[in-house]
């Protein structure tokens, strides 16, 4: 049997709940429910006057007792916003760098968690809101300069994040052709993930590649969850072979 992990992909809406109420500590309370081992988030304040100043990568890590890595996809000055992996295992920044964008900036974080004899390469993103922009993000993601670069042999894939893609999209089907959707493959209907409060579209997503297991997926949608941001947490259980 190989090593079971939980991953979630969360994206946070800045700390901001859907009562309006700026509160790192509760994202980190939903994050704490989940019980995951690792956790790709998306739309990270750090520094920013909006939300206090603070980092918020920090602080939720701090809060759970884990070490952070952050990517800023956009950077103004000393404001910085984009997505962040968090865990209590050893890691190792492969890349942090941006994504072919229009609108607003998006980026990529690539995080490597040495699992017992293998290397687990987790790539963390947000896509843009726009399909022909998401596409080329997704070229980009799936290219030379990550999904597609040289990896050791030992190598086991996951990527997380909020994709702006529902499944007939073209950005994600591009993405499924070399990856597997852990929904997917854990059986029964796929649950969607955002607005929290009442979930509508399956835009969050975790894909993993060969040599990993899926043995459970859900979307944790607690009371708590429904409140701390607008879109809930997707939890994978996998086990690394």
């Amino acid at each position: 049997m190989g090593k079971l992990l939980r991953i979630a992909t969360y994206n946070v809406h800045s700390c901001f709940g859907t009562d309006r109420k700026l509160d790192p500590a509760r994202i980190a309370a939903v994050i704490a429910e989940c019980e995951a081992d690792i956790v790709a988030l998306q739309e990270v304040d750090v520094s920013r006057a909006r939300s206090g100043g603070i980092d918020q990568a920090q602080t939720i890590a701090g809060h759970l007792q884990m070490m952070s890595h952050f990517h800023p996809a956009l950077h103004l000055e000393e404001e910085r916003y984009g997505d962040a992996l968090l865990t209590a295992l050893p890691t190792r920044l492969v890349k942090a760098d941006g994504l072919p964008s229009r609108g607003e900036p998006r980026g990529a974080l690539w995080v490597e968690v040495p699992v017992e004899a293998v290397k687990l390469q987790i790539f963390v993103t947000h896509l843009g809101l726009l399909g022909a922009e998401r596409v080329r993000q997704t070229e980009a993601l799936i290219g030379p300069g990550w999904l597609g670069a040289p990896m050791p042999e030992e190598a086991r894939v996951v990527l997380a994040g909020d994709m702006n893609a529902v499944a007939r999209s073209a950005s994600y089907r591009m993405v499924a052709r070399r990856l597997r959707d852990v929904q997917v493959e854990a059986g029964g209907r796929p649950r969607p993930t955002f607005p929290s409060r009442l979930p509508l579209l399956r835009i969050d997503h975790l894909f993993v590649g060969e040599g990993i297991r899926v043995n459970g997926a859900f979307v944790h949608d607690s009371p708590l969850a429904r409140r701390a941001s607008d879109h809930l947490p997707l939890c994978a259980d996998l086990e690394i072979a």
